[in-house]
């Protein structure tokens, strides 16, 4: 007797641990009815009936999915290796179930196909300097067309751009002239700027001939200071001009 009583008993406990589920703070439980959908559950603790109800489990965690390396061709015909990261999460359990087979997985094909359409649009220069652009460009595309699965694409992050050897060869070349490029303008803005002071001091000099005596005898006193032993000795051109006077006896009358 306590054999056939054993028998039955055993078996309602094996339906009744395999009908109890517990799911995370950040799980869901996506409940079908003889294959329809019903209800999302969680989280805690759970009932699921075997053999007429059926659970999906869905985590609601952000997810970090590396996009593998892609092969872009800029457009100006530039080939580069891109990789990147892309963050999203599950923000609708029903939808992320039924509407697609496997989210991870197209969320990732998307967004291999999604980067190579968006820098594909760009040169190699804004690809280089208009990175966060394009992590928004991107974003913006994969939300819009994951939005019907039930993700939310929270964030793209461009990691590397690699270029073949002969390109970064070439880009040191143009980063060379550019700078001195910028050397040679910023020499001559220095000569613009030098030139026009001199001639605001000839303007000067021109103007109060006193000036002209004391920048004389400023250059007497940087003269003497040097250890040289040939002195140059500058005279001025009004000297030269008392000297070449005729001198007047006093008895000539003026």
């Amino acid at each position: 007797m306590i054999v056939n009583y054993m028998a039955p008993l055993i078996l309602l406990l094996a339906i009744l641990a395999a009908s109890i589920k517990i799911l995370k703070e950040y799980e869901r439980g996506v409940i079908f009815f003889l294959g329809r959908f019903q209800v999302v559950k969680g989280p805690g603790l759970i009932i699921v009936v075997p053999g007429i109800q059926t659970m999906e489990r869905v985590d609601l965690r952000v997810v970090t999915m590396d996009v593998p390396p892609q092969d872009v061709i800029s457009r100006d015909n530039v080939t580069v290796h891109v990789s990147a990261v892309v963050y999203f999460r599950v923000v609708d359990a029903e939808r992320a179930i039924i509407q697609v087979e496997d989210y991870y997985v197209a969320t990732s094909q998307l967004a291999q196909t999604t980067l190579r359409s968006v820098l594909g649009q760009h040169d190699l220069d804004e690809m280089l300097s208009e990175r966060d652009k394009m992590n928004a460009d991107i974003q913006n595309l994969l939300d819009e067309q994951t939005a019907s699965w039930g993700i939310k694409v929270t964030n793209v992050e461009i990691k590397h751009i690699d270029l073949d050897e002969s390109m970064v060869r070439a880009i040191a070349r143009q980063a060379e002239a550019e700078r001195e490029r910028r050397a040679k303008v910023i020499h001559a803005e220095g000569e613009l700027q030098a030139s026009q002071k001199l001639l605001d001091a000839a303007q000067v000099i021109a103007q109060n001939p006193q000036a002209l005596q004391l920048r004389y005898l400023q250059t007497l006193s940087d003269i003497s200071t040097e250890n040289s032993s040939t002195v140059i000795f500058p005279i001025p051109i009004e000297m030269l001009n008392a000297f070449s006077k005729p001198i007047r006896s006093p008895n000539e009358s003026e």
